[in-house]
């Protein structure tokens, strides 16, 4: 995701400081906002899965199911597209919004998976997106390059799932599920070191710089829910 480049050449001295105090304070809030994010949207899926009308009413009408899909993908061009004419509270409402719609599109994982192999897939996800999260924080390799690589990587496996839903092959899918994990695990590394770099030079902790926060938030939230749908589809066990 693209953040807005800030010109750092003329920040004086006690700018300079108030940078080093303001990093903390939004990285904090960008690893709340996603934990926040990461808690409704597994609370919604299970909610909707869990109720019969609800499950009837967004899988037995392709209406309403494109209605949240379509929902999901406005608000995040919009949130991405329009952070700096919204205000803080707006955006954090966007954020929460498709948090719960994401939510409710993701129920469907437990009509398809066993609860328990949903639940050591998330396990395995989380300590997964924390290593690579780790690693990105503290690694001093520049990762830059990477960002490239991963972008045409994840046009490709866009353009191969799109195919896939014609040829319905079960082996492309499986092609695609393993590179999806390799993309989401680079891509955990290499946007916790651009959101890293971003925030060291923070010029504060104001609104502004809490909307980018929310931002990358977003940005991470999308790299774990990603690396966790894949690993599913590869590690899930059916009900079959």
């Amino acid at each position: 995701m693209d953040y807005e480049e800030l010109n750092y050449s003329s920040i004086s001295r006690q700018e300079q400081l108030q940078s080093s105090l303001a990093f903390p304070v939004l990285m904090r809030k960008v690893y709340l906002w996603m934990a926040l994010a990461m808690v409704i949207t597994g609370l919604t899926s299970y909610y909707v899965a869990t109720s019969p009308a609800l499950l009837q009413l967004i899988y037995a009408n392709s209406a309403v199911l494109w209605g949240l899909i379509i929902g999901e993908l406005a608000l995040v061009f919009g949130l991405s597209a329009a952070i700096n004419k919204l205000s803080l509270p707006v955006a954090t409402l966007m954020f929460v919004l498709y948090s719960v719609l994401n939510g409710a599109t993701l129920s469907s994982i437990f009509l398809v998976y066993t609860e328990s192999s949903i639940a050591s897939v998330f396990g395995i996800t989380a300590i997964t997106f924390a290593v690579m999260a780790v690693y990105g924080y503290f690694t001093k390799k520049d990762l830059t390059s990477w960002g490239r690589i991963l972008f045409m990587g994840l046009i490709g496996i866009i353009i191969a799932s799109v195919v896939n839903i014609f040829v319905k092959s079960s082996g492309l899918n499986l092609i695609i599920s393993y590179i999806g994990v390799l993309l989401f695990v680079g891509l955990t590394a290499y946007d916790s070191q651009k959101i890293k770099e971003m925030f060291m030079q923070a010029p504060d902790a104001g609104e502004g710089m809490q909307k980018l926060a929310l931002l990358g938030a977003l940005t991470l939230y999308l790299d774990f829910i990603n690396l966790f749908l894949y690993l599913l589809r590869i590690l899930g066990s059916s009900r079959d």
